[in-house]
């Protein structure tokens, strides 16, 4: 249940997150510091899905623009992507600012977390070149697949949690600095050995293999899954693994990877017992990606997409290399 310190913050009795419409919270307090009043105008809507709706908008104290992402509270529970946030504090995470609390008329009650924002996605960056007809320029590729592995080395092992849903779409992009952000924490959580998850996690496209079998008990190798699929998309300037279903999803993996061995369906999930696969083997990476593409970044990607999740090699040995 979500404890006093959590709900008393302010409530702000309005809904509206239409362009013009201002939101005024009190911040502070909470450490025995001055409380002060801060206005948000609302500027345009950046997002919408089932967890809710992100806007932009404007500190009108300030000036400066920030990200409100807007969720529908349980009143009995603490919130977990709040609390995952409070605990991130690093380059390449998007941060938290604060939070307030806002009701509507029928008492529903919403959580909104304010940060920072970064106006670009990488899924639109790639667009971007898609639309040219051109591959990314492969030093953007090095400095946003870097980027990547340090907010995840951090997340992984400084703060101990799975982000669960890597994708393009919830990896910010500054396009002045090149700063990369890996933002969207609404499905992670920190993994305990022994406790079950949900396997129907993480968008299909960069959904790690385990996954698909059903596993329960799974690791943070399900992120490095993700990042390989984000890097081979990088350098291909599409979906390496475009499936349309989740089984679809498992035979464009077999196309490239080859037919997983029983040892290797025993990796990903001890409990699953149907190896009926057809026969395919394994396609050359350096067919995968054809023309002229560095032996380094070929290198990078089959070490990620490794069916066997203790074999894929981890954020923080790349970010250590």
């Amino acid at each position: 249940m979500a404890d006093d310190g959590e709900i008393s913050s302010p409530i702000i009795d309005r809904d509206d997150t239409t362009t013009g419409h201002i939101i005024s919270t009190t911040i502070g307090g909470e450490d025995g510091g001055p409380k002060q009043t801060v206005s948000y105008m609302a500027e345009r809507v950046v997002g919408t899905g089932s967890f809710g709706i992100v806007f932009q908008a404007k500190c009108i104290e300030t000036g400066e623009t920030v990200a409100i992402k807007k969720v529908l509270q349980d009143r009995r529970y603490k919130n977990r992507e709040l609390q995952l946030m409070r605990t991130m504090d690093h380059p390449n995470i998007v941060s938290l600012k604060h939070r307030f609390f806002s009701t509507t008329s029928q008492n529903e009650l919403f959580l909104n977390l304010v940060m920072e924002y970064v106006p670009e996605t990488l899924f639109r960056f790639l667009k971007h070149y898609s639309d040219m007809k051109q591959k990314m320029p492969l030093i953007y590729v090095k400095l946003y697949t870097y980027q990547i592995f340090r907010g995840l080395a951090y997340m992984h092992s400084v703060a101990g949690v799975c982000h669960r849903d890597l994708k393009p779409h919830n990896i910010l992009v500054d396009p002045v600095t090149h700063q990369v952000k890996i933002c969207d924490l609404g499905s992670a959580k920190v993994l305990v050995r022994g406790e079950p998850n949900i396997s129907y996690i993480c968008s299909r496209f960069y959904r790690a293999p385990e996954l698909i079998f059903g596993a329960t008990e799974y690791t943070t190798s399900i992120d490095m899954w993700s990042a390989g699929c984000i890097l081979a998309e990088l350098l291909l300037g599409q979906p390496l693994f475009p499936g349309e279903s989740a089984v679809g999803q498992l035979v464009e993996i077999i196309k490239v990877l080859g037919t997983p061995t029983r040892e290797e369906v025993r990796c990903m999930n001890p409990s699953y017992n149907d190896f009926r696969f057809p026969q395919i083997k394994a396609h050359p990476w350096h067919k995968v990606f054809q023309k002229r593409m560095p032996p380094e970044a070929i290198d990078l990607t089959s070490r990620l997409l490794q069916y066997s999740p203790n074999l894929r090699s981890t954020a923080v040995r790349f970010v250590s290399i």
